[in-house]
């Protein structure tokens, strides 16, 4: 059957630029948001988000009047979901457990309007099993129609997973050309989410089973993730042996089958730095190496903020008519990744918050995509303040903006490379 309707539960980073696209295709699409200033926004053919193009297509959509966003499910064919899927709240040590809450929530919030035939797809990133979790809270709401996890093949509601994988800044493209893995709870749940995403994926998509969709896209960053503890790990030796750690890597990438990535400040963002741990937590006595990968790469913050407590000291002992509160320590970038927006995991966040609780002087940021944060003891500054009164200069993120800057003081904490 045809979708003349598809709704959306979810405008975030991923589920706007999804409904956008489906949109942009002249399909209906129906956003939903508990955020009444995203739903308002989006009405009004803006965005709340910063994503190159996805201003442009919002707009077309709004104005043709092929999308509309709402606060309240209402009636459709489809149903996406992409909603966060956080943790619980652990103590220090302790695996943390995955927060199914905002698909629960999504699930009973659609219930009320699913009829026969729909289709309903899981989008957000879930721990293995989160999709038959999912259909079982459907079948709870809806006693009068039935699911595949109940009969299978001739269900009246289609149930799938299918998990993005797109890099912020480049959704627009990717949501078309990437490969989509489809694993529908039956063959009919897979075929039907197939028909559906084929209204805009120009790549392939590939038809597996619920539990190996949702297992196939916490691979992919879970492997990513222990790709980067490696390069983390080799800056930290390379700094305890006088060794650059740029040069090492470029060096060891000429071997012809060798590809080290470059170390950062840590990794943040709400896949690489999040997924993983959907492993971990399903299977803590076997997921071994990426338990290992995740501690590494979340140490990385304070390894980098006791560089920065080196750099005051080494600045007191070279100024000993300054106090600490006369050093001024300004951090460039707070995103979790380059020309981005996008604060959330961000280690960059972490640190400056670190310093800022920490630093008996001033601390200042410069993040050029967003025009305020909500921080105790940190100021958003400009670039060219920054140049002039700034004493230790913290680069954590490889905006475009810093990479024209040349930064002449002697104290410069460089996490990226770039200067």
């Amino acid at each position: 059957m045809s979708y003349e309707t598809v709704s959306v539960i979810g405008l975030g980073y991923i589920g706007l630029p999804t409904a956008a696209m489906f949109a942009s295709r002249k399909k209906k699409v129906i956003g939903v948001d508990v955020s009444q200033h995203a739903v308002d926004t989006i009405n009004q053919g803006k965005i709340h988000i910063v994503e190159p193009d996805l201003d442009m297509l919002v707009s077309a959509a709004v104005q043709q009047g092929y999308l509309k966003a709402v606060t309240t499910p209402e009636p459709a064919d489809a149903f996406l979901i992409a909603v966060p899927t956080p943790f619980k709240p652990c103590k220090e040590g302790e695996v943390p457990e995955p927060d199914l809450s905002y698909i629960h929530a999504a699930a009973e919030a659609i219930a009320p309007v699913l009829k026969k035939g729909d289709l309903v797809i899981l989008e957000s990133t879930s721990p293995v099993g989160a999709t038959e979790q999912m259909a079982e809270w459907l079948a709870k709401y809806r006693e009068d129609l039935t699911f595949p996890q109940q009969v299978g093949e001739v269900a009246d509601v289609n149930v799938a997973h299918c998990p993005e994988r797109v890099l912020p800044g480049k959704v627009v493209t990717e949501l078309v050309q990437n490969d989509r893995v489809i694993g529908g709870i039956s063959k009919r749940c897979s075929e039907r989410s197939v028909e559906l995403y084929k209204t805009f994926v120009m790549g392939e998509c590939v038809v597996t089973n619920a539990r190996t969709a949702e297992m196939a896209k916490l691979t992919e960053n879970a492997s990513r993730d222990v790709q980067i503890a490696f390069a983390n790990e080799l800056s930290i030796i390379c700094d305890d042996l006088d060794i650059s750690v740029w040069e090492l890597i470029s060096l060891a990438n000429r071997h012809p089958r060798v590809n080290i990535l470059q170390p950062g400040p840590g990794v943040g963002g709400h896949c690489i730095a999040v997924d993983p741990w959907f492993i971990v937590s399903k299977t803590p006595d076997k997921a071994k190496l990426i338990h290992t990968a995740r501690n590494v790469n979340d140490s990385k913050p304070s390894w980098v903020v006791d560089k920065v407590k080196i750099a005051v000291a080494e600045f007191l002992n070279l100024n000993p008519t300054k106090t600490i509160k006369d050093i001024t320590i300004t951090c460039y970038g707070l995103a979790f990744k380059a020309d981005i927006d996008d604060l959330r995991e961000s280690p960059a966040l972490e640190i400056a918050k670190i310093i800022a609780n920490e630093h008996a002087g001033e601390v200042t940021a410069i993040e050029p995509n967003v025009d305020s944060i909500d921080v105790d003891n940190i100021r958003l500054v400009t670039i060219d303040e920054s140049l002039s009164k700034t004493d230790i200069h913290v680069l954590l993120v490889e905006h475009q903006q810093f990479k024209k800057i040349k930064i002449q003081d002697q104290f410069v904490i460089d996490t990226k490379g770039i200067w």
